[in-house]
């Protein structure tokens, strides 16, 4: 029997690699992208793959591929996906999150000595010709204790690349019961509460964890914490975190993600954000946007491991 043929569209821009997997193995790759929204609903008709990065699939757009069987984003999340209407349709929902793992880890260790050695401020006062080493005296990570929340790809690759450092890493998982490396120890919420100096969210954003960051969780931390977001915005509640920097509970946050960012992670919406005002304006606020899993290393990953998963799928449905 002749296997069968099948036609991926590609919404957005992604890196070559991908294509020239698909190429390999005859599946049929159009760049849906640069056609007109008439070209793309006619295309859709017969469409079996969609690969997408940051574009929104909701219920309706998936109708419009009725020989839809496999959803791929190139990226770490689902939420702009509705996984739950297309796995309803007999659709599988792949990601890619082994792809930019390690580049979410290093730029959390990047965010993190920088805030720690005020490289920021110190930069910034030379290039004033300040010359100010006394106010300018950073605090070692050795001996800190350093609370992970959530302990999957991007948890355990910061978690990795800590370990160089002397801490003590606790990790704090609801859905993962192992953890097998030797320099992590399980915690539970209570412990890092109580033992947390230094805390970084590694969560995927769920009705679960939209604002999970708010005015208790950050109160309940014993010790005044330093405190890390490189997962999704909206897992934390902006004015309540300002409200503990300016309480000193938080002593200083690095932000790649912000709550008021698009859907699309593209753009900001921030008017008369005064919360995001006193973030830009604060020396002990590291802000980056949304680049936390992005290099040129991952750009490529991320799409090798989309497609050779996809491959995998297909080979079961063949």
């Amino acid at each position: 029997m002749k296997e069968k043929i099948f036609k991926a569209i590609i919404l957005e821009p992604v890196h070559p690699v991908l294509q020239q997997v698909f190429h390999q193995y005859s599946i049929k790759v159009i760049e849906g992208y640069t056609l007109s929204p008439t070209e793309l609903v006619n295309e859709l008709k017969d469409t079996n793959i969609l690969i997408v990065r940051s574009k929104k699939v909701d219920a309706t757009f998936i109708d419009l591929a009725p020989q839809l069987k496999i959803i791929g984003r190139a990226g770490s999340g689902l939420e702009n996906i509705d996984v739950q209407y297309a796995q309803s349709k007999g659709i599988v929902c792949i990601n890619s999150p082994e792809g930019n793992r390690d580049a979410v880890g290093e730029h959390a260790i990047g965010m993190l000595l920088m805030l720690l050695n005020h490289l920021k401020k110190a930069d910034t006062e030379v290039r004033q010709n300040i010359w100010d080493r006394k106010s300018n005296w950073g605090t070692e990570l050795k001996g800190q204790t350093v609370a992970i929340i959530g302990y999957g790809n991007t948890g355990t690759a910061f978690a990795k690349k800590l370990s160089g450092f002397e801490c003590t890493i606790l990790a704090y998982d609801k859905y993962k019961n192992e953890f097998n490396e030797p320099y992590v120890r399980k915690a539970s919420m209570e412990e890092i509460y109580e033992k947390a100096d230094i805390v970084s969210l590694h969560l995927p954003l769920t009705l679960e964890t939209l604002y999970l960051a708010n005015v208790d969780f950050f109160q309940a931390f014993r010790k005044n914490i330093y405190f890390i977001n490189t997962a999704r915005g909206k897992i934390v509640h902006t004015s309540s975190l300002v409200k503990a920097l300016k309480a000193g509970k938080v002593k200083g946050a690095c932000l790649d993600v912000i709550e008021y960012e698009e859907s699309n992670f593209e753009n900001l919406n921030t008017i008369q954000s005064e919360d995001f005002e006193y973030l830009k304006n604060s020396q002990n606020v590291i802000l980056t946007p949304h680049i936390a899993g992005w290099t040129y290393q991952s750009y490529e990953k991320i799409c090798r491991i989309l497609a050779e998963k996809i491959l995998e799928k297909i080979h079961v449905i063949n």
